[in-house]
């Protein structure tokens, strides 16, 4: 069995005080023999007003809450999945990077969110990710002495191919950090999840903002832990907090035998186009 550990945060427009928060939860986690913690999207900072957000955002090496939770790892000898932090890039722009944390306290693998959200609601409100942000270019695992570990962020769960890249690369968990509203929250987190699970035949393991941010944002939380059957082991609620669960690996390749989906996938050609009588 491999001991979990989940943050749920609700993160605010101060990093040091995120930083400070992290460092507890993880610590608790580690008191109660989490082996490998998860925190959730925009731990260290979460900001929609774009000017305070490039102000307040840091390099990696000057970064309070990367800083602080690699002493973590390094420390209590567990390893940590850093959801994502916004991280400052050349010309002003950020990027949304997942950090993987060894027990060493060592950064073994980054990940910059493939997909950006752009859009034009109905109401007239206008959401570009984009113009903050600088896209991924890359499909990340991790290997570790347990398995492998497969890497998204939030907007990435909208895209079943990188979840199935991620199976076939031999990921048996797919740690998928979120900052989700409420209302696509109420409407897609769970269904999106449980069907990326089922699809990958791996764990999903989804930690997730929740609550009233002091930008004036609301987060749905439900910070999520599926199995590879599409069974949801752990919900979180809608409360900032922290929770430890035991995972039963073996379940990755029994589910996988009895539905052998990955395996059955072919190349598909481009669809043939019929016109039928008006």
């Amino acid at each position: 069995m491999l001991p979990i550990g989940l943050v749920q945060a609700c993160s605010g427009i101060d990093p040091q005080a995120n930083a400070n928060a992290l460092r507890a939860a993880a610590d608790t986690l580690a008191d109660q023999g989490a082996r490998i913690l998860f925190t959730p999207e925009m731990s260290g900072l979460l900001d929609r007003n774009t000017a305070r957000l490039r102000e307040n955002a840091r390099s990696e090496s000057a970064d309070p809450t990367l800083a602080a939770l690699r002493q973590v790892a390094a420390s209590r000898q567990v390893a940590i999945v850093i959801g994502s932090l916004a991280i400052a890039e050349p010309e002003g722009r950020i990027a949304n990077r997942c950090f993987v944390i060894d027990q060493k306290g060592e950064i073994a693998a980054r990940y910059d969110k493939l997909h950006l959200f752009d859009v034009d609601l109905p109401n007239g409100d206008r959401y570009r990710e984009s113009a903050s942000f600088v896209p991924g270019n890359a499909v990340q695992a991790v290997q570790f002495d347990w398995g492998r570990l497969g890497l998204a962020i939030c907007y990435d769960v909208r895209f079943p191919a990188l979840f199935a890249a991620l199976a076939h690369a031999g990921a048996s968990i797919i740690s998928v950090p979120a900052a989700f509203t409420v209302p696509t929250g109420e409407a897609h987190w769970h269904v999106l999840l449980r069907a990326r699970a089922i699809e990958s035949g791996a764990f999903i393991v989804a930690a997730a903002q929740a609550g009233a941010h002091e930008d004036g944002r609301e987060t749905y939380g439900h910070s999520l832990m599926i199995d590879p059957w599409g069974r949801v082991l752990l919900d979180m609620g809608s409360a900032a907090g922290t929770a430890r669960i035991d995972l039963d690996l073996a379940l990755v390749d029994e589910t996988r035998a009895r539905i052998p989906s990955l395996r059955h996938a072919k190349p598909l050609p481009a669809p043939q186009m019929a016109v039928a009588a008006p």
